[in-house]
């Protein structure tokens, strides 16, 4: 499945291709720094892998395959489906051929960032609107049984592009844009909820200047569901800060298994 060209544009307008790319340069630039964080998603992924023995996985936000342990996904299971909006090239190469894998182009939001573009297409280029008026947050659906679901550092991402646009191109304040990007959360841990899924996610940044003066930000304004087998850690999201001299940040993430119907 491949999106269209209209698609293609309003993501590329959106910035997401800058987005994804940043992704992985952030991981070369401070590699080890990660290592813990990758270690403990596989880990995480391979022990609810052997407890529930699914037939198919269906990876959420597969990316980079960075916290995917694929090799060992394929010896467990029949199938492994790849999900993103977009697969970076080098990744769709990877598994091109790879038996049991299957790659799929969907956008994990429902179809949020076409809905957003098209929301403030709808108005004069100049009104920058005050308020979220006529915007609809979708659901997310999948026809097939997607087996045992992985949502894998997605949570706090599907609102990030289309809030980022929203700040860009509109008026809105805060409180308001922290409900409509609690209520995108709110779709996907529903989503996540009507099936057997491993969700992985950050849930806060703390963030420490060079005097080590610490702060913390919410990434996570969602409630979770009650959850089986949960574990948390930190990850060294970026060590030198986004300047690379005055700050360093840490990220508060959190695995846990939603033990809903649906699983193969």
């Amino acid at each position: 499945m491949k999106h269209t060209e209209l698609h293609r544009k309003i993501l590329a307008r959106m910035g997401y291709y800058d987005y994804q790319n940043s992704f992985i340069r952030r991981h070369v630039a401070h590699g080890s720094g990660w290592d813990v964080h990758l270690e403990n998603c596989r880990r995480y992924i391979l022990k609810a892998i052997d407890r529930y023995r699914p037939h198919r996985i269906t990876a959420l936000g597969s990316g980079w395959l960075l916290e995917l342990p694929l090799v060992e996904m394929l010896e467990m299971a029949d199938e492994v489906v790849l999900v993103d909006i977009v697969h970076p090239p080098d990744v769709s190469k990877q598994v091109e051929g790879l038996k049991g894998v299957r790659v799929v182009e969907r956008d994990l939001s429902g179809g949020l960032v076409e809905e957003v573009w098209r929301w403030r297409r709808s108005m004069p280029f100049f009104r920058r609107p005050a308020n979220l008026a006529g915007l609809r947050v979708p659901d997310y659906r999948q026809e097939e049984d997607p087996g045992l679901i992985i949502s894998l550092n997605l949570l706090t991402q599907i609102d990030v592009l289309p809030v980022r646009f929203l700040r860009r191109t509109a008026r809105i304040d805060r409180q308001e844009l922290d409900s409509f990007r609690r209520e995108v959360q709110e779709k996907h841990i529903a989503y996540l909820s009507q099936h057997t899924s491993v969700l992985i996610t950050d849930c806060e940044e703390i963030t420490t200047n060079v005097r080590g003066r610490s702060s913390g930000e919410k990434t996570l304004v969602a409630g979770i569901p009650e959850c089986a087998d949960r574990e948390e850690w930190t990850w060294s999201f970026n060590i030198e800060g986004t300047d690379y001299y005055n700050s360093s940040s840490v990220l508060k993430v959190l695995a846990c298994t939603v033990e809903g119907g649906g699983n193969e």
